[in-house]
């Protein structure tokens, strides 16, 4: 099941690498999500599975498709060949690839996070947390300050990405008044 959902996904960035329309990569992206999410439920992580549903399939979709409606929908031309940035990418795959090669197998019960944090987690949750669910405990509790951390950067990127949509729109709209005043006397 894992090898097919990785395949479909390998599909899905060649086509978001071959695509030139914005509105496809978009939709690709949203895919390509959706997918991430399906993996995240076959390896049990129902909460990760959900987050990535909401935020990266729908929120971030949403938003994309909201600033493609203030862009332009075809992929400016390139203006250098892109060997630098495929060299970038291949080497930051690789980096990533060989740091899980020592990595131990997933699911194993004598895996470090099995032996140390997990039953810490299982036989204190309630009693700081006053949360009956485990699962809930560590996201709200535990790892509160992460979980806002990210959220924060979403809301900052998103902003950023409004202010800087709205800088271009204004700039567009000047040259197209100076224009027009020029044409007019």
């Amino acid at each position: 099941m894992n090898t097919v959902l990785l395949l479909f996904m390998v599909v899905v960035v060649i086509g978001i690498i071959r695509a030139h329309n914005l509105f496809s990569v978009v939709i690709l992206g949203g895919a390509y999500s959706f997918l991430l999410a399906t993996v995240m439920v076959v390896l049990d992580a129902v909460d990760v599975a959900m987050t990535e549903a909401a935020v990266g399939a729908g929120m971030s979709t949403v938003l994309l498709l909201a600033v493609l409606h203030l862009t332009r929908t075809r992929e400016a031309p390139l203006r250098h060949a892109p060997a630098i940035p495929l060299l970038v990418c291949l080497l930051t795959g690789s980096a990533l690839v060989y740091a899980t090669v020592d990595l131990p197998p997933f699911g194993l019960a004598d895996n470090p996070q099995n032996q140390h944090v997990a039953p810490y987690y299982l036989d204190n949750a309630e009693k700081e947390t006053k949360s009956p669910n485990v699962v809930t405990a560590v996201l709200a509790s535990y790892r509160g300050f992460d979980t806002l951390g990210e959220v924060t950067v979403i809301f900052t990127a998103g902003i950023g990405v409004l202010i800087l949509l709205s800088r271009r729109r204004r700039r567009e709209m000047i040259v197209v008044d100076e224009g027009r005043s020029k044409h007019d006397a």
